[in-house]
């Protein structure tokens, strides 16, 4: 829509912006007419209409089977949109259009914003079907009528309530029909089961709809007043009622077609299971999030127990390998205390990135220094926990043998994300400008405790390849290549 405004009118930002708004409340009266919906606007020069939106109704058959939007029409072609145009009245003169051996009956509503007319709504409908109209159907018609009017004179819709048609509660959900002073004229079957599953046990029909909902709510205080005004339509709202056994999403819009409130429409939708179901998921969330802290707590507890062990070994052997222990899980165990701060099983690995290279850049006494480049961004925790153990592996391998005691030096963490999103890849670079490799070396035969854990990861739970070759300029490159799931997949 906005590049055929842009194109074709001139039409300016802020008219622009309710005919959005517009748009996205149009099913509504869309549904309560039974009809098809085209928003026509004048081009620049006047003297062709341009379509740039169009709404088919859930309600009934369309009368319009091909798109309609960006077609042209000449003025003069289609004189009701001219006279809706000009004139700013709802224009309903005229005999049904046959398309296609289907008589279609239509209507042309003027769009107005404050003094000016934006453009036409021409309502098309289906005739084929038509038959007596029950009391919902004659409902939905004049439900239908009070809102064009309201279109027509520049009070819908309501410019200070946004709404998100997708999560609102829609006319086939349940409707009922409010006078002036709040009392139910007409509550379909659907919002009467609604209210029957918030413990209502007999019917809505006369009744005051505001005091009803309110003595069905648990009580809350000063909060039943408002909520009796709520649901007495008295202002454009959308709100929840929660009661026995149910939950109900409320939407309520005051009728205004010709300036005072006449009454109200009231949407109303049973989301008693999604709601549930919502808290049963916020209960997991809380649950695994609880169980990753108390792993966490566990795991530090197991590291202050090895630490405690070491300080008690006179044996230097026995005491390096305890620590190397206490880094493993202290690694482990940055990822579980992330993970505990997260609503799903996946982790920013930036933070645990830079974490990790601080501790164990405390072996080097800060005669090495280190640093991250790239980003890793999201992970699953599949990925993230054996990932922190390699990145801890491999630095701390660095730090041990590629610079003798005392000597300064840098190691350089750098990430890259790449692939498509079906492959989907971390590239992994750790170097460092230390000794390098001996000439022989061999990380596939070398004897070495955390290469064995590193290949062992990298290549079997993560299903990556692991390299370890001298760098160009000197010192050691590691480089891990490992599978991941794109971060825009849900």
């Amino acid at each position: 829509m906005n590049d055929l405004v842009r194109q074709h009118t001139a039409l300016s930002g802020p008219d622009l912006e309710w005919l959005h708004l517009l748009v996205s409340e149009w099913q509504l009266l869309s549904d309560l007419s039974f009809a098809d919906l085209v928003l026509w606007v004048p081009t620049r020069d006047g003297t062709r209409y341009v379509s740039v939106a169009q709404m088919r109704p859930n309600t009934g058959p369309t009368s319009y089977h091909d798109d309609m939007v960006g077609h042209l029409v000449p003025r003069g072609r289609r004189p009701m949109l001219d006279v809706a145009l000009d004139e700013g009245r709802i224009v309903r003169e005229g005999d049904p259009e046959w398309r296609e051996e289907v008589p279609v009956r239509i209507e042309s509503i003027p769009v107005r914003r404050e003094s000016r007319v934006l453009g036409v709504i021409a309502r098309n409908t289906n005739l084929l079907t038509v038959r007596t109209p029950s009391r919902l159907e004659l409902t939905y018609l004049q439900s239908a009528s009070d809102l064009a009017q309201m279109i027509a004179a520049g009070s819908f819709p309501f410019p200070d309530q946004q709404t998100d048609m997708d999560a609102s509660p829609r006319v086939g959900d349940g409707l009922i029909r409010l006078d002036a002073e709040g009392v139910v004229q007409y509550a379909s079957p659907n919002a009467l089961s609604a209210y029957h599953r918030l413990g209502l046990a007999a019917d809505l029909l006369g009744h005051h709809l505001g005091t009803t909902t309110a003595r069905l709510a648990p009580d809350r205080g000063p909060v039943d007043e408002a909520l009796s005004k709520l649901a007495s339509g008295w202002a454009p709202r959308e709100f929840e009622v929660e009661g026995g056994d149910g939950v109900i999403q409320v939407r309520a819009i005051p009728l205004k077609p010709k300036g005072p409130r006449i009454g109200s429409l009231v949407l109303l939708r049973d989301v008693t299971e999604l709601r549930r179901r919502e808290r049963e998921l916020m209960t997991k969330d809380a649950t695994i999030r609880e169980i990753h802290h108390r792993v966490k707590n566990n795991l530090q507890t197991v590291a202050a127990l090895l630490r405690l062990q070491a300080r008690r070994i006179g044996v230097q052997e026995g005491r390096a390998a305890l620590e190397e222990a206490v880094r493993r899980v202290g690694s482990i165990a940055i990822v579980h205390e992330t993970l505990s701060q997260n609503l799903d099983e996946r982790v920013e690995f930036d933070e645990i990135a830079d974490r990790v290279l601080a501790m164990v850049a405390e072996i080097a006494s800060g005669k090495v220094s280190g640093r991250r480049t790239g980003r890793f961004g999201i992970l699953d925790a599949a990925v993230a926990t054996p990932l922190a153990m390699v990145l801890t592996e491999v630095l701390q391998n660095a730090l041990e043998h590629g610079f003798a005691p005392g000597e300064q030096g840098a190691v350089e963490v750098s990430a890259v994300r790449g692939g498509s999103r079906k492959d989907a890849r971390l590239l992994v670079t750790v170097q460092d400008d230390g000794v390098g490799l001996p000439p022989d070396f061999d990380p596939r035969r070398a004897g070495n405790l955390g290469l064995q854990i590193v290949r062992t990861l990298v290549e079997g739970e993560l299903g990556g390849v692991f390299t370890m070759l001298p760098a160009p300029e000197g010192g050691t490159r590691v480089v891990l290549d490992i599978p991941v799931r794109s971060e825009k997949q849900g």
